[in-house]
């Protein structure tokens, strides 16, 4: 399986319900390095997986539409706790997108995959992988 990686980050504003989040329920902040990888069993006519420039690009205008962003305001999220795990999720769905509408050219239509993880810290992530 070849892949490529591509990274961009957010910076959020949300909080948390239920007594599992602790002082997270409380409203607060959190910047998240993103990294998106696109994976598929050959490479294209071209020799590469996808073209890391729309790549870059496409997850670049992923990341802008929820950064700078209370999610507790955004009606996308209403009533849902916008954990690390669930906003990985919602990344690689909006790329698979991307990827459906032919964003990310023609060869990226052979993809068989994408990984989307989000670093909390330097001690902390969660992915999501999703198949195309």
């Amino acid at each position: 399986m070849f892949s490529i990686t591509v990274r961009d980050h957010i910076m959020i504003a949300h909080s948390f319900r239920g007594d599992v989040f602790g002082p997270a329920q409380r409203l607060h902040g959190a910047t998240f390095l993103v990294d998106a990888t696109f994976r598929r069993a050959e490479l294209d006519d071209d020799n590469i997986v996808v073209d890391i420039g729309l790549a870059t690009r496409e997850l670049g205008e992923v990341c802008g539409a929820l950064s700078y962003r209370n999610l507790d305001d955004e009606p996308d999220f209403e009533g849902i706790n916008t954990s690390t795990e669930f906003l990985a999720k919602v990344i690689a769905d909006r790329l698979a997108e991307r990827v459906a509408s032919g964003a990310l050219g023609e060869g990226a239509r052979g993809l068989s995959g994408i990984v989307v993880t989000l670093h909390e810290s330097h001690v902390a992530w969660a992915s999501y992988e999703r198949g195309l």
